[in-house]
């Protein structure tokens, strides 16, 4: 997978810092530099890149007035640049993907550069699987165009209330994504929902949760463990055999015998 890159900043310095820190990532491509807001709206357009490592404070058309310009059905994944913390809020109310002070720090730029792989990586398999149900439906319309149908509703239209938990916690609200879910374990009564930022308890048992959770790519590993399959970095196998399913993040997670198997027809079917 590559992944198209536009660097925006007026500061010349800081459009080559970013440039240098993308070398040797082999799935970028930095397809464009920028130095101004009105230059990186006609990029975007034109050239659709895949993320925007985007400045906030340029004159005349700041990053935001880039955002709103373009529009949030052309915008790519967004990570914000600036020197002032006091932006993050905007930054985030118009969903951008990361915010990094300036100066970058190395952890925290690798971090997001991870955080972009998955979201795009999910952004073209759901782009992918949009266009499949299309040629299919065009497909069984072409088929039965003489025959009248009854209405029922597609799967994106059944899932849409599935696909977003809310889980009240100590007085707070949160909404969690089932994209943004890496893996989930059973925890006595309640399960625990694991993304990449931070831990959930939800009373739910872990059928349901599986059932939930299955048009979204993820698979059961264990009894007590389900995981998601886009996020599987790697197997590993100790000396008596046993497997463990590593994550992206470094989650090592065990893998029983009895869904072994099924894990890897699922990952070769991928």
């Amino acid at each position: 997978m590559t992944i198209k890159v536009l660097i925006v900043d007026d500061e010349p310095l800081a459009r080559e810092g970013v440039v240098l820190r993308l070398e040797g990532q082999t799935d970028m491509q930095v397809i464009g530099e920028c130095s101004n807001g009105k230059d990186a709206i006609a990029a975007i357009l034109e050239n659709k890149p895949d993320l925007v490592f985007l400045d906030i404070k340029m004159p005349k058309i700041n990053g935001f007035d880039v955002v709103k310009a373009v529009g949030a059905e052309h915008m790519p994944q967004v990570i914000f640049l600036t020197a002032y913390n006091e932006f993050a809020v905007e930054a985030f109310r118009i969903n951008a993907l990361d915010y990094l002070l300036k100066p970058i720090n190395g952890a925290l730029f690798k971090e997001s550069l991870q955080r972009a792989r998955q979201q795009i990586s999910q952004s073209r398999i759901a782009h992918r699987s949009k266009q499949l149900t299309s040629l299919l439906s065009a497909h069984h319309d072409h088929l039965h165009q003489d025959k009248p149908q009854p209405v029922v509703p597609s799967q994106s239209d059944t899932i849409g209330n599935n696909d977003r938990m809310v889980i009240r916690s100590q007085g707070n609200v949160y909404f969690v994504n089932a994209t943004d879910i890496f893996w989930v374990e059973a925890d006595g009564d309640y399960i625990n929902i694991h993304t990449a930022q931070k831990s959930h308890l939800l009373r739910e048992t872990m059928k349901k949760i599986e059932q939930r959770l299955q048009v979204h790519g993820f698979q059961r590993i264990h009894r007590s463990t389900i995981v998601k399959l886009s996020v599987i970095s790697e197997l590993s196998t100790s000396d008596n055999g046993e497997y463990e399913v590593i994550l992206i993040n470094g989650t090592r997670l065990k893998l029983s015998r009895t869904y072994r198997d099924l894990l890897f027809e699922k990952l070769q079917a991928d």
